[in-house]
Parts: structure tokens; sequence; C-alpha cells
């Protein structure tokens, strides 16, 4: 029996455009539209003209590709794009712009694996893999090449006529929605995507070749170092993800800081951060330059904190257990613990933070210079918070035991979240403990911060990484946790009563790079004074000593 062969259907490129351009604004832009609706509340008529005008611009803009040999290869890659894209965005709330995709760049495998659950395979399947076996089956009808040519231009026209015509008779409506909700045009997909994929490229590629300049070639030890009988031994660790609403010390409901609330720390419980997700948060920590004028290039271009601290004697280190330290470590000793085999703290694949402390035990016993180290967390990441602590440490439950949360409730990821918190205060409690009882060769001093908050279903938003401009709290106020023993009180002539004076004033990671300087008492013109907290609070500085002590 002969089996009748399948036919193709021959669609133009006009219509195989449209039908793609449909397909995805009408299945893989949920968040754009459910905006819309509540930006233009009154006013739909406006958004089924703006519709119209986009559906419009979209057709054209792939009919520019629309040559036999790259045509189909385009709306592949589209649909592509379009469906991850919305399965992030419509399930998380996540904007992806170029900054989402640099932080996407530079995770590690096993975080990425974390958001490649079985939910998200199905719904590729479903939103990518059936359209782009439907744009591969079709044929494409094409006519005479010049006939194709003048066909494609003048539709591509046309929409221009059209569309213009649409946004200049209402102009003063769009361009303020533009303006203040910039928000609404940030989820358009596939468009904002493939924007952001460009920007991050044309950035990458000015950042190739950049050479870090000399930053505080002036930096020497200040006068109450000099005077020391013991070295200083300082850790600074700084956190992943954990935000300062979950957080024992601030008022938080449960107490995730028990261990913390012990110890003889200086909480302080309003401080931002300097972006929202850790391939910007990061860099920007250790920069000289403020939040509002930090980029990515500018701090390449720039040595920063440790190459300063470094250059005035100190001996650094950095200790990477996440996702790498961003060039930050590039000229200084660093180490990779991420990778270790210890079973008590490392499962498949990756190590929990416990890791720390006991790397720490033999190499603080062996100090005895001047010494900053830098801890860099693996910390609250998600999704797959239960994967950050030990089973032992799941004091809060039900937790979400799953990178998928719609298998959980809200609670359970809330809770797996909390844990994550409870570990982080053991951690850092276990640090403090072990450079307290060094108190007899050494002056120690341990500082937490953590390099951005995190989402959990607040106004359907999870995870992180939103523009600054539109990220809520959760993703931008960060705990800052400082403990100082008393030989280093003693030995620097600290006051804590005047560091605990602004403990509750809003701080934030723009006072890092000034506060550790002036902790070390590295005196250089980088440094300034009034976004010092800790190195005003000395009592080589009466002046400003008693103008802190005063607020």
């Amino acid at each position: 029996m002969r089996v009748p062969k399948l036919t193709r259907p021959a669609l133009s490129p006009v219509l195989l455009s449209a039908l793609v351009t449909l397909y995805l604004f009408a299945g893989l832009n949920n968040t754009f539209w459910s905006r819309g609706v509540a930006v233009f509340d009154g006013h739909s008529g406006k958004l089924v003209l703006l519709a119209v005008t986009l559906l419009l611009a979209h057709i054209a803009g792939l009919l520019v590709f629309s040559n036999k040999y790259v045509f189909k290869p385009v709306l592949i890659f589209f649909i592509l794009v379009a469906a991850i894209s919305a399965y992030f965005v419509d399930g998380f709330g996540v904007v992806i712009d170029h900054e989402m995709i640099r932080n996407t760049v530079t995770t590690t495998v096993n975080e990425a694996s974390d958001l490649m659950t079985p939910a998200f395979w199905l719904h590729l399947l479903v939103f990518a893999v059936l359209p782009i076996a439907f744009v591969a089956f079709v044929t494409v009808k094409r006519g005479p090449v010049l006939k194709q040519v003048l066909f494609n231009a003048a539709f591509v026209a046309i929409t221009l006529v059209v569309g213009g015509t649409i946004m200049l008779s209402n102009f003063s409506a769009y361009s303020s929605i533009f303006r203040e909700r910039q928000d609404f045009m940030a989820v358009i997909n596939p468009a904002a995507p493939v924007a952001g994929a460009v920007k991050y490229v044309r950035r990458a590629m000015r950042e190739t070749n950049i050479v870090a300049q000399p930053l505080g070639t002036d930096a020497r030890q200040g006068t109450v170092l000099k005077a020391a009988t013991k070295p200083l031994f300082v850790v600074l660790v700084i956190g992943e993800t954990a935000r300062a609403q979950n957080f024992g010390l601030n008022g938080y409901e449960r107490n995730t800081t028990p261990q913390l609330a012990k110890r003889d720390v200086i909480n302080f419980s309003d401080t931002s951060s300097c972006g929202t997700a850790t391939a910007v948060s990061l860099p920007c920590m250790f920069s000289h330059y403020a939040r509002d004028s930090f980029s990515n290039e500018k701090g390449k271009a720039s040595e920063n904190l440790l190459d300063i601290v470094q250059r005035a004697g100190f001996q650094v280190a950095w200790w990477e257990n996440n996702t790498g330290n961003k060039g930050i470590a590039k000229r200084v000793p660093n180490q990779k613990l991420s990778n270790g085999t210890n079973p008590e703290f490392c499962r498949d694949g990756e190590c929990d933070d416990g890791i720390f402390t006991e790397t720490l035990k033999p190499f603080i016993g062996e100090a005895k210079d001047n010494t900053l180290l830098v801890m860099h967390q693996i910390g609250s990441h998600g999704p797959a918070y239960y994967k950050r602590y030990p089973q032992a440490m799941e004091v809060f439950a039900p937790a979400c035991r799953t990178a998928q949360f719609a298998d959980c409730t809200q609670e359970e990821i809330v809770a797996a979240y909390d844990n994550t918190i409870l570990y982080t205060d053991k951690n850092v409690a276990d640090i403090i403990d072990l450079a307290k009882s060094k108190s007899d060769t050494l002056a120690t001093a341990v500082i937490f911060m953590s390099d951005h908050g995190e989402s959990l279903g607040e106004s359907g938003l999870y995870l992180h990484g939103a523009p600054y401009f539109i990220a809520p709290e959760e993703q931008t106020k960060v705990p800052f946790v400082a403990w100082f023993s008393e030989e280093f009180k003693n030995q620097m002539n600290l006051n804590t009563d005047c560091v605990s004076a602004r403990k509750d004033s809003p701080v934030s990671q723009d006072n890092l790079f000034h506060s550790m300087l002036g902790l070390l008492n590295i005196e250089t013109e980088v440094r300034q004074p009034a976004l010092d907290l800790f190195g005003t609070c000395m009592a080589q500085n009466p002046a400003s000593l008693a103008m802190t002590t005063d607020r």
C-alpha cells in the first residue's frame, strides 16, 4: 500500500512573518499584556492601537531577514529566545535586560542547572519546539527576486507610515507612558531580551581590552596602625542574595540570626545595595565609584579596594564559593573553594559555606602579617535554596525542596530561604568565634555585607536582577554587620559607640570602600571620610570622632 505524501503548506514571507509575530505576541507576552491593561486602564483603545503598531513593526522587522538562506533561522531564533524569556519573565517576574544577561553569562553550570527544571523543559517543548517544527516544515513561497524585494519594501514603508501616524496622533499619551513606565516596555518579548543581548555584547566588546589604571598610589599605613603591637586580621564576608527583610537582627518575625544576636555585633539596619545582581553589585562594592556613577566599564578601568590595601603592605586574599570574583581579585591571591571534596560541606559538585570556617582554621593559625581576607559566599542563591544548607539546618519547615517553585507553597519557599539565612548566621558566627580565639596573637575584625537581596513572591516577583529603577526593596536592602575583637578596638583606638551611632541611619554599599580603608587605617587621598563609617571613629581624629558621635 502506498503511503500518501504529506503536503507541506506554502506561505509567503509576509504571511509567515505575520503568523510568527501573532504567535509571539499572543502566546509569549503574558506579562507585557497584563501590564499593558493596567497601564492603559480606562484607555483600552490606545492599547489596541499600540498593539497594532507593535505587530506591524515586528512583521516588518522579520521581513528584513526574508532572504531564503536566513529567513527561517531568524524566525526560529526569535521563537526560541521568546519562549525561554517568557518562562522566566512570566514565571518569576524578572526583566531580561543587558545586566541580567551579564549575570547569566557569568553564572556557574551548577547554578544554571538549578533553573533547568522539568517545568522549564516542558515549557520549551510546547512553546518553542512545536512552533519551530511548524516553521521548519512549511515552505516559503517566493516570487521573482525583484518583485519580492519591491513588495517587501512597499510593505515595510506602509507599516512605517501607519505605525508613525498612530504614534504621532497619540504622542503625548505614549511618550509619557514610555518615560514613566519603563517597566512596561522592558518586558516586551522578544524585542527586549534581544535588545539587551545586543547592548551586552557591545559593552563586552568595549571592555575586552580595558587595562585597570592605578588607584590610590599614595596609600600608606596610618599612625595608629604603625604603632600596633599585633597584626590586624580582618575578614570581609560577602553574602549572596541575603535580604535585610528576613534578617533576624532587623526585627524579622523569625529568629534567623540567633548566633549573631549572641555576639557583640553592630547591625546596620538600613543598608542599600549598589545593584540587584552579583555581576553589578560585587564590582561596585569594591570600587571607589558610588552607585549613581558606577558602570562595569569604569570598574574594570580602575584598580579597586584590594589593590590599595595590598599596596599599603597588607596580605590580601580572596576565597571564592560562588560564581567568581568578577575580576576584582585579578591582582591578588585567590582560591576557589566551590570545587572542594570535603563530604561534610560538599555535595553534588558544589560546597556550602561551612567550607570557609574549615579552610580558615589553618590559615589564621599561620597569620603573622596584617591581613585582609575576603570570603565570597554562595549564601542564599536561588531558586534551589535547599541546596545552600545541610539538612540539619532545616529548622523552618516544611521547606521547599525543589527549584521548581510551582511545586511549593509560598510559605515553603520562604521557609527554605529563611534556612539559608539561618545557616549564614551560623557560618559568620563561627568565623567570629575563630577570629576571637586568636586574640593572643592577632587583632581581629569580621565584616559581613550581602551583595543584593531577593524577591520571594511579593507582587509576583521571584529571585533578583530587576533593573534598579523598578526594583523592590526586597532586592535592594541588604544585611550589614560588623564585629570587632577587644584587641582590635583597643589597638586601633576604635570607639564602637561612635560606630553604633549610625547603625540605624541609611547607609549603602557606597560606604564599604571608604569604611574598609578607614578600618585598616590606610591613608590615601581616594578615601572619603564622609563615607567612612569606621575610620572617623578612631581616636586619632578627635574632631571627626566628636562630629560622628553627636549625630
